[in-house]
């Protein structure tokens, strides 16, 4: 069960991330000074790690100030049951990163939808580039929201997954000829993020060339061995960080509207 902490009352506001683990995460750093910035007084960011999604109720009612949570991995999709509503957008992607919280109800959002849209566009744009198609690692709730964001770009995609038969091909399928006609590769998974900076999705780097443009929705680190590999062959390469901060300014926005 979620660790209670009564000094966390004293906020008239309180917000936070909720996923497992949470030592990856710049959000509290990020929220704090957007709070200090905007002199919110009486206003706290908290990481909450749920070893289970089952502790979401309990944190619920032992913080009666809470007004809003991030989600992150593994619980984008395993948070919908526990909440009231969900966005137009959210319900469509079918995963939820944002939830805003007024008099116990709980509204779910997607916001790494926009985040991503904005800067897959920012960095096609910057690269003068146009994919017609893209990869996918990856089928948790941040994929959903990345091919929902490519669905919208008219960006044909497959999604390629680990567990055979859960994504469009398994890792195994992939080869020069895939890679040749897929310029645009986006890692959805948390390989490569920190504590186990040394692991990264299993791909054939060496078929990947200076046409190629590698998104690692991963920022910390900064340039994992994903992204590595990529600059390796002379591939463009975007890392997760400003991704992370336009959802989270869009976040502020549904908060504090």
């Amino acid at each position: 069960m979620p660790e209670f902490n009564a000094d966390l009352l004293q906020y008239t506001r309180l917000f936070g991330l909720i996923g497992y683990p949470l030592s990856h995460s710049f959000s509290k750093k990020y929220f704090t000074e957007k709070f200090a910035q905007a002199g919110f007084n009486n206003t706290h960011y908290e990481l909450f790690p749920l070893r289970n999604i089952t502790e979401l109720p309990q944190l619920i009612c032992q913080y009666p100030n809470l007004c809003g949570l991030n989600v992150t991995i593994p619980y984008k999709e395993a948070v919908l049951p526990y909440l009231n509503a969900l966005d137009e957008g959210a319900q469509t992607i079918g995963a939820v990163n944002t939830i805003r919280i007024v008099e116990g109800r709980l509204t779910g959002y997607n916001t790494d939808a926009y985040g991503f849209a904005d800067t897959l566009q920012t960095f096609l744009t910057e690269n003068q580039a146009q994919p017609a198609r893209a990869l996918i690692l990856g089928g948790g709730g941040a994929a959903k929201a990345v091919q929902f964001v490519l669905n919208t770009m008219g960006i044909a995609y497959a999604t390629v997954s680990r567990d055979a038969g859960k994504g469009d091909l398994s890792y195994d399928q992939l080869d020069c000829t895939l890679l040749a006609k897929a310029l645009l590769i986006i890692n959805t998974t948390p390989l490569g993020m920190a504590p186990h900076i040394a692991t990264f999705p299993d791909i054939p780097y060496h078929c990947i060339s200076n046409r190629h443009l590698l998104y690692d929705l991963v920022y910390n680190p900064a340039e994992t061995r994903f992204l590595q590999k990529g600059l390796a062959q002379g591939a463009a390469v975007l890392n997760g960080l400003p991704m992370l901060h336009a959802q989270a300014e869009k976040a502020w926005e549904i908060w504090n509207k």
